[in-house]
């Protein structure tokens, strides 16, 4: 019990520095004041969770340790649900509904999109 925590939260230290330098892109990318560094973050996440369900279906390579270090820790420090929920509040605050719209549409159709091609890309390993 106590090694999985341990593997959870360096997996969470990884992800969440990880998050902070892909969410920079926000100072960096303007477009229709979406969050572009969240969006990133979250798609790329989603793309890396299904990649790990993926590989862990087809092979034993990937042990419940790493499992736990890698989906539950470094996914879950990584991507970044209620930076996704402040940023949207933020932009119906401010009377942006264009780009709250496009920002929640695109992250859920591309994140639903990442996971996806991230399990199938497993399949052609």
């Amino acid at each position: 019990m106590i090694k999985n925590i341990l593997l959870i939260g360096l997996g969470g230290f990884a992800g969440s520095i990880a998050r902070y330098f892909v969410s920079r892109l926000n100072n960096h990318i303007e477009l229709l004041s979406i969050p572009i560094g969240t969006l990133a973050v979250n798609v790329i996440g989603s793309f890396l969770i299904g990649f790990l369900v993926g590989i862990s279906e087809k092979s034993p390579i990937l042990t419940v340790e790493l499992r736990m270090f890698l989906m539950v820790g470094l996914c879950g420090g990584f991507t970044t649900f209620s930076s996704f929920t402040g940023e949207n509040l933020m932009l119906m605050r401010n009377g942006q509904f264009l780009p709250l719209f496009l920002y929640t549409g695109l992250s859920i159709l591309l994140g639903f999109t990442a996971v996806y091609f991230g399990y199938v890309s497993t399949k052609l390993l």
